[in-house]
């Protein structure tokens, strides 16, 4: 594994983590792993240092509503469906996009105050832009799993146990 990788998988595992304790671990000095880190956000490879944030400890959010809609897309000439993504992933609503192989074109994953925002947002917004054939919403209900983070806290039993 190169440096850069070692760094990254530090980085992905612990954005928090120092350049001290990175140094420590890969056996660089300070100044290269600072290099390092410059090179990888200079190239777009690390775009952001982010929170990820429990979804059901949230109070701020944890009203907001999440669903998952699949598009069939009509493609545009000359732009494939990269014409069609753009328009799409410029709504504040949409969290995530993603071509997709199989029986529709666009997954895409938005947040809304309300089931009714939500629904209107699609009907609205993503229905009516030219070559979207149709759209499939799915309501998130609860997350247990995402991006490698279990959100589901392990109930223990604090009953006392009894020998006989």
């Amino acid at each position: 594994m190169d440096g850069e990788e070692e760094i990254l998988n530090l980085l992905r595992d612990n954005a928090r983590i120092s350049v001290e304790d990175i140094s420590a671990m890969t056996k660089k000095t300070v100044q290269e792993v600072n290099a390092i880190i410059q090179h990888l956000e200079n190239e777009g490879i690390i775009m952001k240092y982010a929170t990820i944030v429990n979804p059901e400890k949230d109070n701020a959010r944890k009203a907001a509503v999440r669903a998952e809609i699949e598009i069939q897309v009509t493609p545009e000439r000359e732009h494939g469906f990269d014409a069609i993504a753009d328009r799409i992933y410029r709504f504040p609503q949409v969290k995530s996009l993603y071509l997709m192989s199989g029986g529709y074109d666009l997954k895409v994953v938005i947040e809304g105050d309300t089931l009714q925002d939500v629904a209107l947002f699609v009907a609205r917004k993503l229905s009516t832009i030219e070559g979207v054939r149709s759209t499939k919403t799915h309501f998130f209900l609860k997350t247990y799993k995402e991006n490698d983070i279990v959100y589901v806290e392990k109930s223990t039993d604090s009953r006392e146990g009894v020998i006989a």
